[in-house]
């Protein structure tokens, strides 16, 4: 049995033949940037996570970046000043940061869900912090009623990392990107919402925020050839919108056959060498399943011989990336072995019954 990682041709086949002809209905109509599609899509996915405002734009890192960077102008921020961010997450989260001229500050993570650590925010807050970015991690969403609180006590923004953590919801309903002050999703293809290419949205309740967004994205002009800031170019184009409208109809149910595979995992892997992540099936959307062993490397070999695929998120912390060497000072154990014990087994709502068996039944043949 061959099991890929990620079937993203299966996947696709799932949704035909609707997705070619929402593909071949863009085409017909000739209307490639700031269309209807776009337009309808940034309404739709703005109800569905229940905010006021959506904004299509290039990918996950530019809806960061352009957050960030929005704050700066409209409240004045300094460069350098800090915000507070996961240490273990994708260098993207971080690089959001650096990008709009601020400083991220590296908080250690739980070992059991791998979410920020509330506990520890607190005594990183300093006269320079302007705000936390949570990181709602491998699908699950973090405590944000405790981050909204230190937020309030310090005067700072909260700014969603929903890139893996599509339909995600608190146990009260509030879905990931209504939470906050200010939400940044990507529609990379691999995510639970997933585009034919790069994509991404910013999601806020906050309209002035949304209109320098807005201008930010569009060369920094609020009309043509009249720029009042510096700019980039960022924007969701008309055949990704097609395709993500047609992907959100069925984004539940897709999280809920995850959901499915996530429970049978949680229920059937007896291994005393593994350990299973620590979360509700309910809540979470399972963007990323992992698993934590020692001997992590010998895992994936045995599981690669038997035909299945895996990944590591994230084999390398960013503390300990070249390009921020200005942390390699840092102790973050948490983190650090989590890089080097994680272990992402297959999870998407293409997985077969069968499949998830046959990865099951390989996990507890697994000695150490």
């Amino acid at each position: 049995m061959d099991i890929k990682y990620l079937d993203l041709q299966r996947i696709s086949q799932a949704y035909e033949p609707d997705l070619s002809r929402a593909l071949e209905g863009v085409i017909q109509r000739g209307w490639f940037l700031h269309g209807e599609e776009t337009k309808l899509f940034q309404q739709e996915f703005a109800a569905y996570c229940g905010s006021r405002h959506c904004l299509g734009v290039a990918n996950g890192l530019d809806a960061l970046t352009l957050i960030l960077t929005a704050y700066r102008d409209l409240l004045g921020w300094n460069a350098g000043d800090e915000v507070i961010v996961p240490a273990y997450t994708f260098i993207a989260s971080i690089e959001a940061i650096s990008r709009a001229g601020l400083t991220p500050v590296l908080c250690e993570v739980r070992a059991t869900d791998f979410l920020m650590d509330e506990a520890r925010i607190e005594p990183l807050i300093g006269p320079r912090s302007r705000a936390i970015l949570p990181v709602h991690l491998f699908g699950k969403v973090c405590r944000m009623d405790l981050l909204l609180s230190l937020a309030e006590k310090y005067g700072l923004k909260v700014v969603e990392d929903c890139a893996q953590a599509h339909g995600a919801s608190l146990p009260d309903g509030r879905k990931a990107g209504s939470i906050g002050h200010a939400a940044a999703f990507s529609f990379y293809p691999g995510k639970n919402l997933g585009a034919l290419g790069d994509g991404g949205a910013v999601v806020t309740n906050d309209e002035s925020l949304l209109r320098h967004i807005q201008m930010l994205a569009n060369y920094g002009m609020e009309q043509k050839y009249v720029h009042l800031v510096k700019g980039i170019n960022s924007r969701l184009d008309e055949m990704q919108a097609a395709a993500l409208r047609l992907k959100l109809r069925r984004l539940d149910r897709d999280n809920r056959r995850r959901q499915e595979i996530a429970s049978f995992y949680l229920s059937h892997i007896r291994n005393a060498h593994i350990q299973l992540p620590e979360a509700e099936p309910s809540e979470s959307v399972w963007h990323i399943f992992p698993v934590i062993c020692t001997e992590r490397n010998r895992l994936q070999h045995l599981l690669s011989l038997h035909g299945i695929q895996t990944q590591i998120h994230y084999p390398i912390p960013p503390h300990r990336q070249q390009a921020y060497a200005e942390m390699a000072n840092l102790s973050l154990p948490v983190t650090e072995r989590l890089a080097n014990e994680e272990l992402s087994l297959p999870l998407h709502q293409s997985l077969t019954d069968e499949e998830a068996r046959h990865i099951v039944s390989i996990i507890n043949t697994f000695t150490c």
